[in-house]
């Protein structure tokens, strides 16, 4: 399947029904009246957020979305049906922007199962019967239903998660995030070769988190180099981010504050995030290599560095602890048993 996470739709709530001119024909009545009824009220908008959905491709092949009109009303004093709501499906964590240059922010969907009434369907028009009077007793008007409502809107997806990676390209967040949970993100040696975001779920010591991978950033990603830094977006909603820095870089220090200078240009309050900062592929070191990488690492943070190789495995588990004293309280595994391993459930490859 493919990702998507931005998609442009137009929504249309249902036009009321109208009402209905009508009079009472009946033998033996001479004066029957009018008895036409009320139209019924169009349909609503109304957006979900489901789970088992993790893109917005289908919002490429359907744009359009248009609820039901009210039935019109008829004689006897019936009133129209209501048109059916309509109910589009969308992935948690989807935001509903307004389609103007700000892009401003209508709806955030952030939990399973929550819906809102976006448009509102028009009222059923009145029928005859309800503009009858002392001095109108044969009424003839009758409303036309009002107008649904209508608009252009965006649909921005940034996924839920609780931990975020990012680093350079190359930097092993993929392997690393295949490492640690059921992911199967595509590991290359070359550039980018996670071009869309990743989630996996880590279970470890008994507790279940949720991990994200984006696109790597590179020097001018603010400004659309690489993939750029519209992917930011997944990481948004983190409580804690893991920084990889590549242990084989040239310079390690320039490695980490290119990407936070990225993070900084984007703003949203990335940099502001609980961060660990970890040393990646370390098995192809020495010790006495990787102690003054991390000390250069260290002082070009102001955070401690920890050392590791999703490869191999070494350091993982101490960086899953880590992140999990960073997210706080989580959900507990719900297929976890205590098998006394401290090291938790995940294997390297």
């Amino acid at each position: 399947m493919h990702f998507l996470d931005q998609a442009k739709i137009f929504v249309k709530s249902g036009d009321g029904g109208p009402g209905a001119v009508s009079f009472r024909r009946e033998k033996y009545i001479e004066y029957g009246g009018p008895d036409g009824g009320n139209g019924g009220k169009g349909g609503d908008i109304v957006f979900e957020a489901v789970s088992g959905l993790n893109t917005l491709i289908d919002f490429r092949y359907t744009q359009h979305f248009k609820a039901r009109r009210g039935t019109p009303g008829a004689g006897r004093d019936r009133t129209g049906a209501g048109g059916d709501d309509l109910v589009i499906q969308v992935p948690i964590g989807t935001q509903i922007l307004a389609d103007d240059e700000d892009r401003s922010l209508l709806a955030d969907l952030t939990k399973e199962g929550e819906r809102i009434v976006f448009l509102r369907g028009g009222d059923g028009g009145r029928g005859n019967a309800s503009y009858k009077s002392s001095t109108n007793r044969a009424p003839r008007q009758h409303g036309p239903g009002w107008p649904g409502e209508e608009m252009w809107v965006w649909l921005r997806l940034k996924l839920l998660a609780d931990a975020g990676l990012v680093g350079l390209p190359n930097a092993g967040k993929s392997t690393f995030i295949n490492a640690v949970s059921n992911a199967q993100a595509k590991v290359g040696a070359y550039a980018f070769t996670t071009t869309r975001p990743q989630l996996g779920v880590v279970s470890h010591k008994g507790r279940e988190f949720v991990i994200a991978d984006i696109p790597g950033l590179i020097e001018g990603a603010a400004d659309g180099a690489g993939i750029g830094d519209r992917f930011l977006g997944h990481i948004e909603r983190c409580r804690v981010l893991l920084h990889l820095v590549d242990a084989n870089d040239a310079d390690v220090a320039t490695s980490y504050r290119v990407v936070r200078d990225e993070l900084d240009a984007y703003g949203a309050g990335l940099t502001d995030k609980p961060v660990v900062v970890a040393l990646n592929k370390v098995d192809t070191l020495d010790e006495e290599l990787i102690t003054a990488l991390k000390a250069e690492l260290e002082e070009a943070s102001g955070y401690p560095v920890m050392a590791l190789s999703g490869a191999s495995g070494e350091g993982v588990g101490a960086v899953l602890d880590k992140l999990l004293e960073a997210i706080g309280p989580v959900a507990p595994a719900a297929d976890h048993r205590d098998d006394g391993d401290d090291e938790g459930t995940w294997s390297p490859l």
